[in-house]
C-alpha cells in the first residue's frame, strides 16, 4: 500500500522553487509555534515600556516602574557600609587586645583583614602571604621588627623605611661600597655567617671571619647572630632568609647592604582597615 504524503503541493502550494525534482513547500508554521511568537513579542514591548530600554541621544528611556539598576547597587551597597560601620567604628575605637578578646569583632576584623590584603598587600607578599626575595614571608616566625599585634599594626601603619617620622629606619652599612671591609674579608664574615646556621663551607675561613663579624656586626645582629628587632637586625642563625642564604648572595648583601621598603598605610588606609590588616597578618600562623 502507498504511503500517503502528509502535505501536497495541492494543499500547501510550493514557493516556486525546485531542485532536482524537489519541490519546497510553503507549509505553514505550527499554531503554537506561533503563539510563543507573537507572545514574546508582546512580552518584548511591554518591557520596554516598564522598564529603562531605548537610548537618547543624552540619557535613556526611564520606563513607567522609573526602576534603574545602578540605583539599586547604590543602595545595596550604602545599606552594606551602613551595616559594616557598627563594627568597623568598634574596630577603630578598641585597642588590638580588645579586638581580639571579642569573638564576634575578632571574625569580623579577620574578614575585612583578608579582603584588604589581597586588594593591598598580596601584589608583594603573595595571595598566600608566602612572600618571595625582598618581600617577607609572613606565615613564619621570622620578624625583623616584632610579631605581636601592635607590633605588626605599627609596622602597616608607619611602613619601613618611608618618608613617615615615625617609620621603622633600620639600615645596615654597605661595608663594601663604603670602604669599610675588603673583598676577602666579606667573604670570610659570610663563611661566618653560614656557619652559624651550620652551613659553612670553609671552616678556616669562618674563623677569621667570626673576629670580623664581632667588630662589625655584632653591635646589631647580637654576638651570638639572633638578631634584635627594636633595630630590625635579623636573626642569622635560623635558615630563613629575606634574600637568600647562599654565599654568593650573602656576600652581595655585605658589600651593598639591602633598603627594601614597605609604604605607611596610615595616609591610604583608614585606621580600622589598618588594624584589621594586622589581625589578619598575626593569624596567619607566624604571630607572636
Amino acid at each position: 500500500m502507498a504511503k500517503k504524503q502528509a502535505n501536497t503541493p495541492e494543499e500547501v502550494g510550493t514557493t516556486g522553487h525546485e531542485w532536482d525534482g524537489i519541490q519546497e513547500l510553503n507549509k505553514p508554521l505550527p499554531k503554537w509555534w506561533l503563539y510563543i511568537l507573537y507572545a514574546t513579542i508582546v512580552w518584548a514591548i511591554g518591557y520596554w515600556l516598564v522598564y529603562p530600554a531605548w537610548p537618547t541621544v543624552s540619557s535613556y528611556s526611564k520606563g513607567f516602574m522609573g526602576y534603574s539598576q545602578r540605583d539599586q547597587v547604590a543602595k545595596d551597597v550604602a545599606a552594606s557600609h551602613a551595616e559594616k560601620a557598627v563594627f568597623r567604628d568598634k574596630i577603630a575605637a578598641a585597642d588590638m587586645d580588645s579586638i581580639k578578646a571579642d569573638p564576634e569583632l575578632f571574625n569580623f576584623a579577620l574578614a575585612g583583614g583578608q579582603a584588604a590584603f589581597g586588594d593591598n598587600c598580596a601584589p608583594c607578599h603573595g595571595r598566600g602571604a608566602q612572600g618571595a626575595a625582598g618581600y617577607p614571608n609572613l606565615r613564619d616566625d621570622a620578624w625583623l621588627w616584632g610579631g605581636s599585634l601592635d607590633a605588626i599594626h605599627q609596622t602597616i601603619q608607619y611602613g619601613i623605611r618611608g618618608e613617615d617620622p615615625k617609620t621603622r629606619a633600620g639600615m645596615m652599612p654597605a661595608f663594601g661600597q663604603l670602604g669599610m671591609l675588603k673583598r676577602d674579608q666579606i667573604s670570610d664574615t659570610a663563611e661566618y655567617v653560614m656557619s652559624l646556621s651550620g652551613n659553612a663551607e670553609d671552616d678556616e675561613a669562618a674563623a677569621r671571619g667570626q673576629e670580623i663579624f664581632a667588630t662589625n656586626c655584632a653591635a646589631c645582629h647580637g654576638p651570638d647572630g639572633k638578631g634584635n628587632q627594636a633595630l630590625g637586625a635579623p636573626n642569622l642563625t635560623d635558615e630563613l632568609w629575606l634574600y637568600g642564604g647562599d654565599k654568593e648572595t650573602i656576600v652581595e648583601t655585605i658589600y651593598s647592604s639591602r633598603a627594601g621598603m614597605m609604604p605607611a598605610w596610615e595616609e591610604r588606609l583608614d585606621p580600622a582597615t589598618i588594624k584589621e590588616l594586622a589581625i589578619y597578618v598575626h593569624s596567619l600562623g607566624g604571630g607572636q
